[in-house]
């Protein structure tokens, strides 16, 4: 499939940096055997969901997808979620914290409905769980030094400046600069992102190559670097869009159907979907394209 990525990512950051903040939310939804959405008296997961007045999502505490500040839970997907449940009648987010590789069983288990954490959609995982439509994509983009001295904005002129990038230990993006011929001595791995600004500013590497929502978010903490506008690299002629989305349990078809009626309006409003989500270093550049299609993510 030539217009869709293959979804190598390791989520999109070192997901086991969760750190700080659970709230826990005691009681389960029982489980139907068709959908949450079918049960034996007809009444769907949404009617549930809107006569309780809450829904239980999980996040895996990693800034900006979803994570706790305070007693609050903010980024992308709760923000998000937030919206398109409220549209749907139902007002509250009621979060649960999970390590990464916890969320998708608990998901199974029936300890939450939703998760909220921006993760990528891949073949792998529609196997245990059924996604919305993406809710953003995500580009890469590279930090460098205040001024941009060696003037770079994508690998293509990294590879022609000759020099030295920065990748996370592990992450896709080596291979995104090895695809773009950059020779394997310039490439240096990292271990996580501040190890990555602390390297630029340093001038141990000449850029640091990351999503364009990490690298964004990093940047306020780094006020000594800057970062590119994004661009989708391609790796063997295969765009990398790296698209994320909300995870229902399987048998809430409908329950996911009312929300990507939801979704499909604010992505579809540039203006309202830049608002919402600016805070939390998404812009005009995150919003997915019309043609890219869980269903055909899921294929692989």
């Amino acid at each position: 499939m030539a217009d869709f990525p293959h979804l190598s990512r390791r989520g999109f950051l070192n997901r086991s940096a969760a750190v700080g903040g659970l709230l826990v939310v005691p009681g389960l939804l029982s489980a139907c055997s068709k959908t949450d959405a079918g049960s034996s008296d007809g009444e769907g997961a949404l009617d549930k969901l809107r006569k309780q007045g809450f829904v239980r999502v999980a996040y895996a505490n990693e800034a900006p997808y979803g994570f706790m500040e305070g007693k609050k839970l903010k980024g992308e997907a709760p923000a998000l979620h937030a919206q398109i449940f409220k549209a749907l009648g139902v007002d509250e987010l009621k979060p649960t914290l999970s390590e990464w590789d916890g969320l998708i069983p608990g998901l199974q288990a029936g300890k939450y409905d939703v998760v909220s954490a921006g993760m990528a959609i891949t073949p792998e995982r529609c196997d245990n769980a059924i996604f919305s439509e993406p809710e953003f994509i995500s580009p890469t983009a590279l930090m460098v030094k205040k001024g941009n001295p060696k003037n770079v904005t994508d690998l293509a002129s990294a590879k022609k400046a000759g020099i030295t990038v920065g990748v996370m230990s592990g992450a896709v993006e080596a291979s995104y600069a090895e695809g773009a011929g950059i020779d394997k001595g310039k490439i240096k791995s990292l271990q996580k992102p501040q190890d990555g600004a602390d390297a630029v500013k340093g001038g141990r590497i000449d850029a640091f190559l990351l999503t364009g929502i990490s690298l964004r978010w990093l940047a306020k903490t780094n006020p000594d670097t800057e970062v590119t506008e994004p661009f989708v690299p391609e790796l063997d002629g295969t765009k990398q869009y790296s698209p994320g989305g909300a995870v229902f349990r399987k048998g809430n078809e409908d329950l996911r159907d009312s929300f990507n009626r939801e979704l499909k309006k604010i992505v579809s409003d540039k203006s309202r979907y830049v608002e919402l989500l600016k805070p939390y270093g998404f812009g005009a550049t995150e919003i997915p394209p019309a043609t890219l299609k869980t269903a055909d993510l899921c294929k692989g």
